[in-house]
């Protein structure tokens, strides 16, 4: 593979900055104020106040030229004056000044500046330039960074931080919260404040005209002093960007996000039912669950699901036991999970057994298990034990109201140490006021979650559950699909440059059948006729039953304007309907173009859903795939799920089962189920065209027949457009870089060096399993006895934007793929240095296959414009010392005596690729 096969590295618009420079704006140990006041109610002198009120250990500079000092602080004339460079800035200026004191710290030394200043988006400077351009003109060079314009500004209370004009400030805690709201950070300031909730960042964003979410998302995914990150969203920009920091952070702590903006708008003009449901919620909604994130719908939520993150056990699943010393709390309970879609639990008939032998005769026998308000401690021990025993039950929800039997707090004394050591998730709630307010003191002190209502603690659940299923969307293992669809990509292509070549935006009917079949993609056949005659000429040839349908550019929907008629059985049906088709489409449509029919055999399938699916572009995460139950009422029904592409059959199915349809389509009563695989095949197979295809704007199947047979298209619409950007481009998320594959000979046999694949992980788990403990220990420097689940779905589930793997596969003699190598490459969010590692099965050392890998990554990080590779080896590694040496690598030590740093500059220029190969392959591979 050359150079030129690779993606180069995008423009700087595409690939913004993201945490460079970002230690000085959240860890600075000095601070500026430019525009520093004592006047009252200003925001110069808010800001002075709030920075020496807070206890900030550092320096706190002011510059204003018309003051000596300001509040005891000596203020000096303009930022040239200042005796060091401070690591922050804070800028309190009027907007036209802005970029002129952005030059002038960056020339000083300053790499961040909070820019408080409205209006700079919106206002020019003397060349004419808008200031906001100005600003980040001026900071380029220097690589200084800027948290705004016109936000409220930073708070980080562990270092007694306060750069900002906000009214109060914050409490040191393990929450970090980041808002694109200036006047929502100051009321959740206040109401956090009012309830005792601390932080470890408070970030306003503002305009993000530089550091935007996905810079923070970056670095606070590895802040040590961030256990949640709390999120309001407004607006997104960069998405894929967004996307993989959001993936990465959701990896490490819980990343919880309120998002505005929930109302559908914008969707009316769209040409098809899938442009028309796929609202910008719905993608935002997708976009958030794709990246392991959770959504909650208020500030109060926000927090609420932070506690519950932070002190709730991993979830098992999602069926909930309900206990409780009266019965009522235990319905409102029940009614709070099942209308939010919750499952109780069923408990076990050994359970139930138990349970018989230790409560009184009046009890519930059911779930919520009603223990009787006359319950003593002993009573409640015993049923809890049995209980969180119950496998049929992932959780445990714990009600109580007080009684003049047993004092709460004595209750809960009893049950709280069987709640904190249980393995199962626990979720408590006290009923009342003052009289259980020891009781969830000691719940607190056990660190087991505790609320107000039975509807708190049930919304609690299911934000577990929720966050549960997002999360493993993230370490899913894909089924392996059997042979891919034989893909005609150049049939497709030329029926969509035909369309676009004769002024169209929509495809025909049949044009648009016949780029779904070229992706493998069953429909009916459909053959256009010029008038009545011709139709019941191909109706004939055809076989009745048939459709007929009106042929028009202008008829998007046939439907609404009687275009369409259905089990016409003869010839002089067809033709009838011919004339009466005509006639009502006049007087409805007058002015469409009328080119005549289109003619289809009738699908006899009688047990078959209406389905639909399709896909629509999203002006922020591009396209999206829809899918939901089809047919002429599909806005009315209004049951559907949306999902980002790429797909695979798991997230395919995963999408499927967020409608109500699905449940449909599992079969019941005398119908069978549907072929869910081909359901979720055709889902994989759209977001396949969506990427080879970026013309295609909107796409609907509708209906799409399933049943027990599979599926088949009866009527199929679709919008394009000349490309903008390649198909890839425009995902959110990058698909599988299927160009990268390569195939070549090595040792007798042929072997591809393709990236790692989601589903590689049975067959990467069979790799590590032929390497040699000493190997092993070489790679990971340290015995590793088993690689968990978690860990196999990392290795091969990566973020193609920021890492890479690249393995070595073969057929065996059974014909199965087997792994033989592997090298990875993780680069820093900046793309500065690349971490990478590399593996090589132990049977196939010494014959060039590190070589080989290591190669391949070079070529790629290179044309990635990757600034350099750096890997850290054992010291007694000589094979991989070797190689590193032959590569171009310069090795240094490290303080760990027994390991070195080996780092390559990609920058500079190299021999070529052949000489070094011939040099590497007369020596020993690495392991």
């Amino acid at each position: 593979m050359t150079c030129k096969e690779i993606p180069t590295k995008a423009n700087s618009k595409n690939f913004p900055m993201s945490i460079r420079n970002l230690n000085f704006l959240f860890q600075p140990k000095s601070v500026a104020v430019i525009g520093a006041s004592e006047r009252p109610r200003s925001v110069g002198a808010t800001v002075m106040r709030n920075l020496l009120d807070g206890g900030f250990r550092g320096p706190v500079m002011a510059v204003n030229p018309r003051h000596e000092s300001i509040f005891g602080v000596t203020s000096l004339p303009d930022v040239r004056s200042l005796g060091e460079a401070p690591d922050l800035a804070v800028i309190c200026t009027p907007p036209v000044t802005v970029p002129g004191l952005i030059a002038d710290l960056g020339e000083r030394g300053t790499k961040a500046a909070v820019v408080l200043t409205a209006g700079i988006s919106m206002g020019r400077d003397a060349d004419g330039r808008s200031l906001k351009e100005a600003m980040l003109t001026a900071a380029q060079p220097h690589i200084l960074r800027v948290l705004g314009p016109n936000c409220v500004g930073l708070i980080v209370p562990g270092i007694g931080l306060n750069a900002s004009f906000a009214h109060a400030s914050a409490a040191p805690g393990k929450l970090a919260f980041v808002s694109q709201s200036g006047g929502l950070t100051t009321a959740v300031l206040d109401w956090a404040k009012s309830r005792g909730i601390g932080f470890s960042y408070f970030i306003s964003l503002g305009d993000s005209t530089d550091v935007d979410l996905g810079d923070v998302l970056d670095y606070l995914a590895s802040d040590p002093n961030t256990g949640a990150i709390l999120l309001y969203i407004e607006s997104v920009v960069h998405a894929r960007k967004l996307m993989s920091a959001a993936r990465a952070a959701a990896r490490n702590k819980p990343v919880i996000v309120v998002k505005s903006g929930r109302a559908p708008e914008g969707a009316r003009a769209a040409a098809s039912h899938t442009g028309a449901l796929a609202g910008a919620d719905d993608v935002y909604d997708a976009a958030i669950r794709r990246a392991g994130m959770l959504r909650v719908y208020s500030t109060e939520d926000l927090f609420d699901a932070a506690e519950t993150l932070a002190r709730a056990k991993p979830l098992r699943g999602d069926r909930l036991a309900i206990m409780t010393n009266g019965g009522g709390p235990g319905v409102l309970a029940t009614d709070a999970l099942a209308l939010s879609g919750g499952r109780l639990a069923e408990l076990a008939p050994d359970t139930m057994a138990k349970l018989n032998a230790v409560l009184p005769a009046t009890w519930s026998r059911g779930n919520p298990v009603d223990i009787i308000g006359d319950a003593t401690p002993e009573r409640y021990v015993a049923t809890a034990r049995i209980l969180l025993a119950d496998a049929n039950a992932d959780a445990l929800l714990f009600i109580h109201v007080p009684s003049a039997i047993v004092p709460s707090a004595e209750i809960a004394r009893a049950v709280a140490p069987d709640f904190s050591q249980s393995a199962r998730t626990v979720l408590t709630c006290c009923l009342g006021g003052d009289a259980v307010a020891e009781a969830r003191r000691i719940f607190g002190e056990a660190g087991v979650p505790t609320y107000d209502t039975p509807e708190d603690a049930v919304r609690a659940f299911r934000q577990l559950v929720d966050y549960r299923r997002n999360q493993e969307l993230l370490t899913q293992t894909p089924h392996s699909l059997s042979a891919d669809p034989i893909l005609d990509t150049t049939k497709a292509k030329a029926i969509i440059q035909v369309v676009l070549a004769s002024g169209r935006n929509m495809l025909s009917e049949p044009e648009a059948k016949a780029v779904l079949a070229a992706y493998g993609i069953p429909i009916v056949e459909t053959r256009i006729v010029a008038n009545g005659e011709e139709a019941a000429a191909e109706a004939k040839a055809l076989g009745f039953p048939v459709a007929l349908k009106i042929h028009s550019p202008d008829l998007t929907h046939k439907s609404d304007v009687g275009g369409i008629a259905l089990n016409l059985e003869s010839p002089a049906e067809v033709l009838a309907a011919a004339e009466l088709m005509i006639k009502r489409v006049s007087a409805l449509a007058p002015n469409a173009t009328l080119d005549g029919f289109t003619v289809q055999q009738m699908v006899r399938r009688p047990t078959a859903h209406e389905l639909i699916v399709g896909v629509a572009t999203d002006p922020v995460f591009g396209p999206v795939i829809l899918f939901g139950q089809g047919g002429t009422a599909v806005e009315v029904i209004a049951d559907r799920a949306v999902g980002l592409p790429p797909l695979n059959d798991v997230l395919a199915g995963e999408l499927v089962s967020r409608t109500r349809v699905a449940r449909l389509l599992a079969g019941y009563r005398d119908r069978p189920a549907a072929d869910r695989v081909a359901i979720e095949r055709t889902l994989v197979q759209l977001a396949g065209l969506v990427a080879d295809l970026p013309e295609v704007l909107e796409l609907d199947i509708n209906p799409l027949l399933a049943d027990e047979s599979g599926v088949v298209a009866l009527d199929a619409r679709i919008r394009v457009a000349p490309a903008s950007a390649p198909g890839l481009a425009r995902f959110a998320i990058r698909p599988y870089p299927k160009e990268l594959e390569e195939t070549l000979a090595w040792n007798g046999s042929e072997i591809m060096l393709r990236p790692i694949r989601p589903e590689d992980e049975p067959q990467h788990a069979q790799f590590l399993a032929s390497i040699s403990p000493e190997d092993l220990h070489l790679r990971f420097f340290s015995v590793v006895r088993q690689v968990a689940h978690s860990q196999l779905a990392r290795f091969t589930q990566i973020d193609y934007d920021r890492e890479m793997a690249f393995v070595a596969t073969r057929k065996n003699a059974r014909g199965d793929e087997e792994t033989l190598g592997v090298v990875r490459a993780v680069a820093d969010p900046d793309n500065l240095s690349a971490e990478y590692a590399i593996l090589v099965r132990t049977d196939v050392k010494g014959k060039g296959m590190g070589s080989l890998l290591m190669e391949k990554l070079i070529r790629y990080c290179r044309a990635r414009g990757t600034g350099a590779l750096v890997g850290e080896v054992l010291a007694d590694n000589q094979p991989m010392l070797t190689l590193a040496r032959h590569l171009g690598f310069v090795i240094r030590g490290l303080a760990k005596a027994d390991v070195v740093e080996v780092q390559l500059d990609l920058t500079a220029p190299t021999l070529s690729a052949s000489v070094r190969l011939g040099s590497i392959q007369a020596g020993k591979s690495c392991s």
